[in-house]
């Protein structure tokens, strides 16, 4: 660890006093998805996106506590987060204030927890194994761990009038999602240091940067993410979710991820029958 950061230190995996927590990040407008409402109250296949999330989360066999950040004053978000056994926190005029409500309100009432997860709700269809390979990989030491997929498009650089500087190499670049995974303590170091150094929370459209920004000294190991692990943003978005979800074909009972067993030998679970600086 170098800088002025929190200081890497080998990383203990989460135990069974431990355990990993889940924070979903649900207190986005959803201005461009153009419903009026927040973007994770919208309908898919009749239920609001952050069920389909909060489903998700347990269907990949967590069984941790998960917080959910909602915005001021809601009550339809935190009524859907208590029906599905999570706690609503009231969220920030940003995404990264968000997650540091959430990670004050871990401290408050979790102290065994060791890990978290940190997840968009409106990733709301991102498949368990997913999860699964997030959480090994804490388990084994790893103390940030992101989901990535390679990019497919032809990626340029431009300049502030819109002409072009050449063309980027996109065998280095990945697009990246969630569920991104942390060393509790970590986490709230960065975002602790973030603060500390008057960070504009509207330019933290991650967890993962604030890693590489303020803990330079950590790893931030990239793994497989899966194509149905897109950000719904756009009305399109939605329609191609819905595609997703009718192509999904039921498959095995969940298995809990606990400390003592490993994720990766879990069964996929049965999937329900019928769950920007916007996300907040």
């Amino acid at each position: 660890m170098t800088g002025n950061g929190p200081r890497s230190t080998t990383a203990n995996p989460p135990s069974s006093e431990g355990g990993f927590a889940v924070v979903v990040v649900a207190a986005g407008s959803g201005t461009r998805l153009g419903h009026g409402i927040p973007k994770a109250l919208v309908a898919l296949d009749g239920r609001p996106l952050l069920e389909h999330a909060l489903r998700g989360i347990r269907g990949a066999g967590l069984t941790g506590p998960v917080l959910v950040t909602v915005p001021a004053g809601d009550r339809e978000l935190s009524a859907t987060a208590r029906a599905h056994g999570a706690r609503p926190v009231t969220g920030g005029a940003s995404r990264a204030e968000s997650v540091r409500k959430a990670l004050s309100e871990l401290a408050r009432s979790e102290p065994a927890c060791t890990a978290v997860l940190v997840h968009d709700a409106a990733r709301c269809l991102a498949p368990p194994e997913v999860f699964r390979t997030v959480v090994d990989r804490l388990r084994a030491g790893e103390r940030a761990v992101v989901p990535v997929l390679p990019v497919a498009d032809t990626m340029r650089r431009v300049d502030d009038a819109g002409r072009s500087l050449g063309t980027v190499d996109r065998t280095v670049l990945r697009a990246v999602q969630t569920p991104q995974g942390f060393d509790l303590a970590l986490l709230r170091a960065v975002n602790r240091a973030a603060a500390e150094a008057g960070t504009d929370p509207e330019s933290v459209t991650d967890d993962a940067s604030l890693v590489e920004a303020h803990a330079p000294g950590t790893t931030v190991l990239t793994v497989p993410g899966h194509e149905h692990a897109f950000k719904i943003t756009r009305p399109l978005d939605l329609v191609l979710a819905e595609a997703v979800l009718r192509g999904r074909a039921p498959v095995a009972a969940a298995v809990p991820v606990t400390a003592g067993t490993s994720a990766t030998d879990a069964p996929l679970p049965a999937l329900p029958d019928r769950p920007d600086p916007e996300e907040r």
